[in-house]
């Protein structure tokens, strides 16, 4: 997530509106506190979020089916 200040996002803002809608979220700052925030109207995809974490592609697999195991009966 990218900050800017007022100023800059006064001067930039149509640059912002491209970033935005390639999916950066940004902060806008007045004296270094955050007052707004730009961000897609569509939102995003889990593995959108997540994808800045990975660094390498996952190779998940399923575990193994394993027979029921009986379920205690319940005191009411």
């Amino acid at each position: 997530m990218r900050t800017v200040p007022v100023a800059e996002a006064k001067a930039h803002f149509s640059e912002l509106l491209k970033a935005v809608e390639a999916g950066e979220e940004i902060v806008i700052t007045r004296r270094g506190r955050a007052v707004a925030r730009l961000c897609s109207q569509r939102p995003l995809t889990a593995a959108e979020v997540l994808a800045p974490l990975w660094h390498e592609p996952l190779d998940i697999e399923a575990p193994e089916d394993r027979a029921p195991e009986p379920v205690a009966e319940w005191d009411d």
